[in-house]
């Protein structure tokens, strides 16, 4: 399906113009956190950094984000419902990220927050049927489609939550994630949902030069959960309605990244006896941290892993299914060669840090899985 030069225009201003006003609106957020007392004051182990860091950083992604989408989007009563439970869960994270609210007060007023954007008609009406040799192409959810809609929500939410413990990793991902339905809906001429990622992207992009290490700012709950609710809500509008075998993959891949990370530390956890919310050290970015990688390489490798999956959606979406995994494979078999050398190299032993490392190497803590307990200090 060709794309259209003047979707393609809109989108590139709607990205610019949330970029720009990011990164203006980042500095003055970052002198409100301290005003307020959003700071990350180090005190747990699943912190290296080692002075007090301002948070909050997602007031400026938001910020963005919601101008550019009033300029560039119209306001469709689906997009009224995302918007607004989107204030909601930036409320909330504004709250959190000065008092460290309880868990489940959080994941109730997320819960919330969700079925807003699905009373709006944000919902998964369909899911496809992974048995290909079924004469029923998808399922119709009927009063499903409200509950299903509603987990998926929070979950991601949650899970781009539950990566932000990295300088720039939940942006640098989300970001990733942005592009690849951005360059999806423009393949397959869904220009809404475009431009809505176009300025998710672009809010990202500009909180990027504040958030890399080493951080002068972190985004806080407010725009990891911020970014994990707009991503999911925009997912069911431009994927799940497609009745075809691809977007019951398409989502996963786009989202790869902080669904496999969550769904380890849900397995990790209660395997051990402990319940999901438990904060640990056993996330993907602090593997590679306790692998010896610096904190710009962890990232790296996790940037170039949601790029992969990010690619794989891509192509599965325009060249169908055989090709797109051939690509998987080929990427997958790829990095697993090189984690096979490295881990060789390293004989899968944990590389001590250098104490000298632990100022660059900033894990912003925002840790939270529906609600994690922060630990830090207020």
């Amino acid at each position: 399906m060709p794309i259209q030069l003047s979707v393609v225009g809109m989108a590139l201003a709607a990205l610019l113009t949330a970029a720009v006003v990011s990164l203006i609106a980042t500095p003055v957020v970052k002198s409100l956190a301290f005003r307020v007392g959003a700071v990350d004051i180090p005190k747990d182990g699943r912190r290296m950094h080692d002075h007090p860091i301002p948070r909050m950083g997602g007031l400026a992604i938001f910020f963005g984000f919601m101008l550019s989408v009033l300029l560039f989007v119209p306001l469709t009563e689906q997009l009224r419902g995302m918007l607004l439970g989107g204030v909601i869960i930036v409320i909330l994270g504004i709250f959190d990220d000065i008092y460290a609210l309880p868990a489940k007060p959080k994941f109730l007023v997320q819960i919330a927050a969700a079925l807003v954007a699905v009373w709006a008609g944000n919902k998964i009406e369909f899911l496809s049927n992974p048995n290909i040799f079924s004469s029923e192409p998808y399922w119709e959810l009927g009063w499903l489609s409200i509950p299903i809609s509603v987990l998926w929500i929070v979950g991601i939410t949650n899970a781009v939550n539950l990566i932000d413990g990295l300088d720039g990793l939940a942006c640098g991902v989300s970001t990733i994630s942005s592009m690849t339905l951005l360059v999806i809906a423009l393949t397959v001429s869904e220009p809404d949902v475009a431009l809505l990622m176009a300025a998710l992207a672009g809010a990202c992009i500009g909180f990027l030069p504040y958030n890399l290490n080493p951080a002068k700012i972190f985004m806080g709950d407010t725009g990891s959960t911020f970014l994990g609710f707009i991503l999911a809500s925009v997912s069911i509008q431009g994927l799940f309605k497609f009745h075809m075998i691809i977007s019951f993959a398409v989502p996963f891949l786009m989202l790869g990244l902080p669904i496999f990370d969550t769904c380890f530390a849900i397995l990790r956890r209660v395997s051990k006896g402990q319940s999901p919310m438990t904060p640990d050290r056993g996330h993907i970015h602090h593997r590679l941290i306790d692998m010896g990688f610096s904190q710009k390489q962890a990232v790296a490798v996790l940037y170039i892993i949601s790029a992969i999956l990010g690619l794989s959606a891509v192509v599965l979406t325009t060249s169908g299914v055989f090709k797109a995994m051939l690509f998987l494979v080929a990427l997958c078999a790829a990095g697993g060669l090189a984690a096979g050398l490295f881990l060789t190299h390293n004989d899968g032993r944990h590389t001590p840090q250098d104490p000298g490392r632990h100022h660059k190497t900033q894990i912003s803590g925002n840790d939270n899985f529906f609600g994690e307990e922060d630990q830090s200090e207020k």
